[in-house]
């Protein structure tokens, strides 16, 4: 439940930045940070799609032994 409600706020906070960036200077002032901050919520993303498989892993290993 706590990686689905991370994932949730990552990508809030990714659309969010995406509106913040200024497409035809994107390495200048806010831009930056606002693409920063894109990067990470796409990191927080994948590690939490990460996390999730691996506790699934995790379940069948228990059923199985």
């Amino acid at each position: 439940m706590f990686t689905y409600i991370l994932t949730i706020i990552a990508v809030i906070l990714a659309i969010y930045n995406i509106t913040k960036i200024d497409f035809s200077n994107p390495f200048k002032g806010e831009s930056v940070i606002a693409l920063i901050t894109v990067v990470a919520s796409l990191c927080v993303i994948f590690l939490m799609a990460i996390l999730r498989v691996s506790k699934k892993i995790e379940r069948t290993q228990k059923r199985k032994s």
